[in-house]
């Protein structure tokens, strides 16, 4: 194959090995000196490390800059030689995801984001607790050993509490923020578990990702069949949990020349990357801080509906840490939020516009399975009575349904008055609310 090659010119000789294999490109350079220099050409290896790596500049797996890109090459295949660099490359790719769109969107918590672990700690851990990490968690955790955390309830630190690449909800005293643990704190927190709340060390599974709110949110991870579950409202000692990504997708979790190897940990960080990337959900602000909010922004889980100028938008979430499967009627818990506002032209009925207009009553249909199950005719919302202005913010609030099955739905309208409830400007009108489903998702965050 060298002597074919050696007669070629610079530019085709180029365009073949760059259809090579970086293996292929190697074993042709020990033909010739002028292969050989061909070979070590700084654009070519610079195309291999975007294509495979998505790198721009040279640099090793920890981000140190390098001399050239066939050297990064190098040093990238020797740091991770004990893993297949499909998985290697998988794995990238989905922290690449993640940490362009925390750059763009959350800057604040990218910044949590832990340098990657030594192999030692992996096997450190595995060693103290007795597992055995599934492949793609391990690479996970080579990339990133999670994120730094917040000191919990301490009031100067109290933003921090809300910087969990994962995110959560919140309704009524409810409040959950999902952090990525790093591996100390998986070793602590399992350790917890299994003295404090009898949890069986026999299970193989330990601590992964956990709340930092003052409200509870535990996942583990089985480090046999590399399934990812959350804790229910039942003590950890019943062993009710639910699964996280569906099991037919795991495989391989152990396997080193296995096909496509993927655990519920990889994927369900990328699908979660998946639904910051298209909008589904997004960084939502409180009062001063900013945090991941789970509840949908994009149809067809997040309706929106315009009435007399008032635009109501939907969406809910499953509660898993509410559930509770052995409960024949509230089995299952989703919170739901409501955003509504007054649109820049304003309130608009019969012709006439009004400035304000405030909301005084609310009636809601919940269904389980197409079925009935509860209908709220009340006052307010949450205690309040919210005054809409043209362009103004959404006036924002949660509330929860327990149902007894999985699939549900809500519907319903707010009564309004045009003005205000003390100096009304007309008669009520109904604000509808179009149904929104409640449903438990085949990946649960």
């Amino acid at each position: 194959m060298g002597k074919e090659l050696d007669g070629l010119g610079f530019l085709p000789l180029h365009i073949i090995l760059s259809k090579l294999s970086p293996s292929d490109i190697i074993k042709v350079s020990c033909a010739n000196k002028r292969l050989r220099d061909s070979a070590s050409d700084e654009s070519l290896w610079a195309q291999i490390c975007y294509q495979e790596l998505q790198l721009s500049t040279p640099q090793d797996d920890h981000g140190n800059p390098l001399p050239c890109f066939m050297l990064a090459y190098q040093l990238w295949r020797e740091a991770f030689s004990m893993y297949p660099w499909p998985l290697v490359k998988r794995v990238k790719r989905c922290w690449d995801k993640l940490k362009k769109w925390f750059n763009n969107n959350f800057p604040e918590a990218e910044a949590t984001l832990r340098r990657g672990a030594a192999e030692s700690k992996i096997e450190q851990l595995q060693t103290l607790l007795k597992v055995k990490l599934p492949l793609p968690t391990r690479l996970l955790y080579r990339f990133h050993d999670g994120q730094e955390l917040p000191e919990k309830r301490n009031p100067k630190t109290a933003s921090g509490s809300w910087l969990g690449i994962i995110g959560g909800y919140s309704f009524y005293n409810h409040s959950v923020n999902v952090y990525l643990l790093p591996l100390n704190q998986v070793i602590a927190k399992t350790r917890y578990v299994i003295r404090h709340l009898g949890f069986s060390s026999r299970s193989k599974c330990i601590v992964m990702a956990s709340s930092f709110t003052f409200s509870r949110k535990v996942f583990f991870l089985n480090c046999t069949n590399g399934q990812l579950f959350v804790g229910t409202r039942k003590p950890l000692t019943d062993g009710e949990m639910i699964p996280c990504v569906p099991n037919t997708l795991i495989r391989s979790v152990h396997d080193l020349y296995g096909e496509e190897q993927q655990d519920a940990m990889l994927l369900w960080l990328e699908e979660h990357g998946r639904r910051l990337e298209n909008g589904i959900i997004k960084v939502r602000k409180e009062g001063d801080d900013r945090s991941i909010n789970l509840f949908p922004e994009v149809p067809p889980l997040c309706v929106t509906t315009v009435t007399n100028g008032v635009q109501v938008r939907a969406s809910a979430v499953f509660v898993p840490e509410f559930a509770d499967l052995v409960d024949e009627a509230e089995k299952f818990t989703f919170a739901y939020s409501i955003r509504m506002s007054l649109l820049p032209e304003g309130c608009i009925i019969n012709g006439m516009t009004f400035v304000s207009c405030q909301l005084n009553r609310r009636h809601w249909i919940i269904r389980a399975d197409g079925e009935v199950v509860s209908s709220v005719d009340d006052e307010a919302v949450i205690g309040e009575y919210p005054l809409l202005h043209p362009g103004e913010g959404e006036f924002v609030y949660q509330s929860c349904a327990p149902l007894p099955s999985p699939s549900g739905s809500i519907e319903g309208h707010f009564t309004f008055v045009p003005g205000r409830l003390a100096d009304p400007r007309g008669g009520p009108f109904e604000v509808q609310v179009a149904r929104f489903p409640l449903e438990m998702p085949d990946y649960v965050f």
